[in-house]
């Protein structure tokens, strides 16, 4: 598995796995970034890879200084699971 990258140019997160793309979308006003979407390929599913990917995404929204609207409901329940993140959580 490879690092998650933020690829701002197609308001995405990134995470490459076995040539395969998990993405994590987003729209960013200001400092609140609303993430929006998880897409990872079924070949993929059931290893992890959408939690390591929110996980590395939200690494990065907090050391960016950026409050978090999860409007996706994958998001939304991994931050359920992981309170650590909630301090992210803005309305």
């Amino acid at each position: 598995m490879s690092d998650v990258i933020n690829n701002k140019a197609h308001h995405r997160y990134e995470l490459e796995v076995d040539g395969h793309l998990a993405t994590e979308h987003y729209k960013l006003n200001g400092n609140v970034i609303t993430f929006e979407h998880t897409d990872v390929p079924k070949e993929l599913g059931g290893k992890g890879v959408g939690s390591k990917l929110v996980q590395g995404a939200l690494d990065q929204v907090r050391a960016d200084g950026l409050k978090l609207i999860p409007q996706c409901p994958f998001v939304k329940a991994w931050i359920d699971k992981h309170p650590d993140y909630a301090d992210l959580v803005t309305r």
